[in-house]
């Protein structure tokens, strides 16, 4: 069994005829025939019924199509991949960023991206964890950096960098010591990632550690960016949320105080993209200088700050 006589299979099903397969083969209408017809002597079964005008599949035919389909397509991406090795000449990378990407460093990552391959084009897509998930395992973008968890159904996962959330708020009292869920419960709780809510992967741990706890969590104020979360904070509306990378930048306001979790609660970011799909080069070059600049942050910062 060869691929060619796959390929001829799959092809004559496709479309119909041997006629219009050889022609997508690019091959003699007769050599079509002949790789069909090899293929049923190996196998010792007709797999498509003769006579009509229109191939139609025998029960053979059935049982066979899913799995040369299947290996006819194998084939096909690993020649894409092989080919993809060359020379970025051209090309699009599509790669899903963080929301909060600027606190990570990975704002400058298209301009170093460009500085490198100015012929590729470039589309980041900048949106919260669990839709650039589902992204990436629908095919509409190759990879993606993302906040673990996540339903990770078809999806390759690689963690890359651990930052510790803290627990934000103006008031001196409710910052003297780690927080546990039932104080965090009881809190005036101004959350972001109000569309996601509790799809949110930083949500998500929370809602399960207060259901551990036997506590409900329910936010005063919910709205979409932590800037805006900090500013109320700041204002002394409530307390939020922030994560280490996030109180470290030059925009945390100033007279805000962070303390940690009783139980530490920590962002994981994670590369992730479709399981048995080889990104194309552009995007694989693409999701290294994002790895290469998380990797950097945790050096710089420190196994105090962000670890592994």
């Amino acid at each position: 069994m060869t691929l060619n006589q796959l390929r001829a299979f799959v092809e004559a099903e496709r479309l119909g005829s041997f006629t219009a397969a050889a022609r997508a083969m690019d091959i003699a209408q007769a050599s079509a025939s002949e790789l069909v017809r090899r293929l049923e002597a190996e196998l010792d079964a007709e797999l498509f019924a003769r006579g009509s005008r229109t191939l139609t599949l025998t029960s053979a035919g059935q049982e066979l199509l899913p799995y040369a389909r299947q290996a006819v397509e194998a084939a096909d991406s690993g020649t894409r991949a092989v080919r993809s090795l060359g020379s970025l000449g051209g090309g699009t990378a599509t790669f899903g960023v963080l929301r909060n990407a600027d606190y990570y460093l990975l704002s400058n990552l298209v301009q170093l991206f460009h500085a490198r391959y100015p012929s590729v084009r470039v589309r980041l897509v900048g949106q919260n964890s669990a839709e650039t998930a589902a992204a990436v395992a629908a095919g509409r973008i190759e990879a993606g950096l993302v906040v673990l968890p996540i339903d990770d159904e078809g999806l390759a996962v690689t963690p890359l960098l651990r930052d510790e959330v803290l627990y934000v708020s103006a008031s001196e009292e409710r910052t003297r010591t780690p927080v546990t869920m039932e104080q965090f419960a009881r809190a005036p709780l101004v959350l972001y990632d109000a569309h996601y809510g509790w799809q949110d992967p930083t949500r998500r741990q929370l809602a399960e550690r207060a259901q551990f706890a036997g506590v409900t969590i329910d936010p005063l104020i919910e709205l979409e960016h932590v800037e805006a979360a900090l500013g109320l904070v700041a204002a002394g509306v409530g307390d939020t949320i922030a994560s280490r990378a996030v109180v470290s930048g030059p925009a945390f306001p100033a007279g805000l105080r962070t303390v940690p979790f009783a139980d530490p609660l920590h962002d994981t970011i994670a590369l992730v993209k479709r399981r048995g799909h080889p990104l194309s080069r552009a995007t694989r070059e693409l999701a290294r200088i994002a790895e290469d600049t998380l990797r950097e942050l945790r050096t710089d910062l420190g196994p105090g700050d962000l670890g592994a």
